[in-house]
C-alpha cells in the first residue's frame, strides 16, 4: 500500500501537513507514516542522563502522535504508523524513503515566518530533482476549509 511520510515537529505548520495527509490517503485508499526524529544534540550528556532524555522524548512524541493518530482514526478511518528515529533531520527522512519502499509521497509543511518556509521545506526542495519520492508541501496558513477542498 502506498504512504504518505509526514513529519512530526514541534513547528505549527506540521498540523496542516499531518491534516493533508490524512485527507489525501483517506480519499486514494492509501496509508500516512508519521516520523518524527530525535536532534543528536539532545543526548550529548552522561550516558545515563542522556538515556533519560531519550525516553523522555520517546515519550513526548508517542503522546503527541496519539493526539492526531485519534483524529486520523475516528475522522478518517485512516490508523496511521509512528516511526521514531534518531539524527540529522534530513539525512534520516531520505532514510525512512529509502528503507519503506511503500512510501510514495512526502509531505511537508511550510512555514510562515519572513524567514522562509522553514529548514526542512528549504533543504529537502533544493534536492527535489534527485530525491526518490515527490514532495507535496503544504502552506501553513492554508486554513482548514481550504485543505479539505483540495484535497
Amino acid at each position: 500500500m502506498r504512504k504518505f511520510l509526514v513529519v512530526l515537529d514541534d513547528s505549527r505548520e506540521c498540523l496542516n501537513a499531518i491534516r493533508f495527509a490524512a485527507l489525501r490517503a483517506a480519499r486514494t485508499g492509501a496509508g500516512v507514516q508519521i516520523l518524527s526524529i530525535i536532534p543528536p544534540e539532545e543526548f550529548q550528556h552522561w550516558i545515563g542522563v542522556g538515556d533519560i532524555m531519550r525516553a523522555e522524548a520517546r515519550e513526548r512524541i508517542e503522546a503527541h502522535f496519539e493526539v492526531f493518530a485519534k483524529w486520523m482514526r475516528d475522522r478518517q478511518g485512516i490508523d496511521p504508523e509512528l516511526v521514531i528515529r534518531e539524527g540529522e533531520a534530513v539525512e534520516e527522512i531520505l532514510a525512512q524513503i529509502r528503507e519503506d519502499p511503500d512510501i510514495g509521497i512526502l509531505v511537508l509543511g511550510a512555514g510562515t515566518e519572513r524567514n522562509g518556509p522553514g529548514p526542512l521545506v528549504t533543504q529537502l526542495s533544493r534536492s527535489s530533482g534527485t530525491l526518490p519520492v515527490p514532495i507535496t508541501i503544504v502552506p501553513g496558513e492554508l486554513p482548514k476549509e481550504r485543505l479539505e477542498e483540495i484535497t
